[in-house]
């Protein structure tokens, strides 16, 4: 899976410290996303598209496919 929650905090210039206190969240636990140590619970990929103004799809991109 593919990992832009970076991305879009860096467009932000907000800090991991900034992003994780907008979220309620530690800056620890931004840190594991950004660097695929942790995948963020539904809950927390949601709150982070609302507050990104993107889908959950733009955040974390999957390329898995179903076979056929």
């Amino acid at each position: 899976m593919e990992n832009r929650v970076k991305h879009f905090r860096e467009a932000e210039g907000w800090s991991q410290g900034e992003l994780a206190r907008r979220l309620g969240v530690s800056r620890q636990t931004i840190n594991a996303v950004e660097t695929d140590k942790y995948d963020p619970s539904l809950p927390l990929a949601l709150r982070m598209s609302r507050l990104f103004g993107v889908a959950v799809p733009e955040l974390f991109i999957d390329h898995w496919e179903p076979e056929a």
